[in-house]
């Protein structure tokens, strides 16, 4: 278990400067993820769009984790609930 310690050590700052990266650049990111499925998207005619769509989403997901390392996560509920109701019709 020692190498895998510090193979963890010695990736742990590469990490912690890829996230401040993610913080950083996220819109500019997307952007690039978002032009880069558009054209690949156009290139392919369209066939592949579903796949292509999913693969943005997790791509812009992973992203999203990156950028977000402050331990919250998901179960932390940092998501707040509506406000108010839609309106009846």
């Amino acid at each position: 278990m020692g190498l895998l310690n510090n193979l963890k050590a010695k990736l742990n700052p590469a990490k912690d400067k890829v996230s401040g990266l993610a913080q950083q650049h996220g819109d500019r990111i997307t952007h690039g993820l978002d032009k880069a499925a558009k054209v690949v998207d156009e290139k392919t005619k369209g066939k592949y769009s579903d796949k292509i769509h999913t693969g943005t989403g997790k791509a812009k997901g992973a992203m999203d984790r990156l950028a977000h390392k402050d331990g919250t996560g998901t179960a932390g509920g940092t998501t707040a609930p509506p406000s108010s109701t839609p309106p009846a019709s």
